[in-house]
């Protein structure tokens, strides 16, 4: 056992799941998109799941913000069974906790970066102001442009502000760098890494990018909807560093 998975183990995780499994039914097929999937993510960690497409990974991630539910096993958020929570308690739990962030930004082209984070901003119980949010993004210089003003990696970092104002501890990215090019990527990532670091916020990102796996804590690889394997990465490698 490695000096960190010692150190994990001393530390209470944010999430604790144990034999998830989720089967979609299409018609008269059965999909079977996890099979008893055991995992913990603990507090400030920056994890990334990798695996091909249909390994499970974006089902994994909804049933951990509580966008799904899995028809079989648990899920516990700082010992909340969020499987037995009603739907009333997990909008609540969604809206206080957690920032989502996809791989299409979803803003609203009528509104500014300013507008589109507020949005978030007047419904969170502490946030920050948006203001603050942006220049955590370094989108200090704009914050009054519409997303057709900005280019794909600043509206995903728009979007990212967006996810990080109402301070959630728990940040889930599935494929944020899926639509952008290499260098623009980087710079979203870079924002991922900084509120990571900054915030303390538990942060888990979905790729099918493997060189983006050297900035994690932990890779969990999945493959056939199951946790194929762990790595810890004894050196991280700084955002700025990667190229794909």
């Amino acid at each position: 056992m490695t000096r960190l998975e010692e150190m994990l183990l001393a530390i209470e995780p944010v999430f604790r799941a144990r034999e998830i499994s989720k089967i979609y039914h299409m018609g008269d097929v059965d999909v079977q998109a996890l099979r008893g999937v055991d995992l913990e993510l603990y507090p400030g960690e920056f994890v990334v799941l990798l695996g091909p497409s249909g390994s499970g990974k974006s089902t994994l991630l909804n049933i951990l913000g509580g966008l799904d539910v899995p028809s079989a096993g648990h899920v516990w958020y700082h010992g909340q069974d969020l499987t037995a929570a009603s739907e009333k308690e997990l909008t609540a739990f969604r809206r206080e906790h957690v920032g989502f962030v996809f791989q299409f930004y979803n803003l609203i082209p009528s509104l500014s970066a300013r507008e589109n984070v507020a949005i978030v901003t007047e419904i969170a119980k502490a946030p920050m102001t948006p203001e603050d949010a942006l220049r955590r993004v370094r989108l200090d210089d704009r914050m009054d442009h519409f997303p057709s003003q900005l280019s794909g990696g600043q509206q995903q970092r728009v979007a990212i502000a967006r996810a990080i104002a109402k301070r959630p501890a728990v940040l889930l990215c599935d494929e944020p760098t899926g639509a952008l090019d290499s260098q623009t990527g980087v710079h979203v990532l870079e924002a991922l890494e900084r509120i990571n670091a900054e915030l303390g916020t538990t942060t888990v990102v979905i790729t099918h990018n493997a060189d983006i796996a050297r900035m994690a804590n932990r890779v969990l690889y999945l493959a056939d909807g199951r946790i194929a394997r762990v790595e810890h990465n004894a050196v991280r490698i700084a955002a700025s560093e990667l190229s794909w």
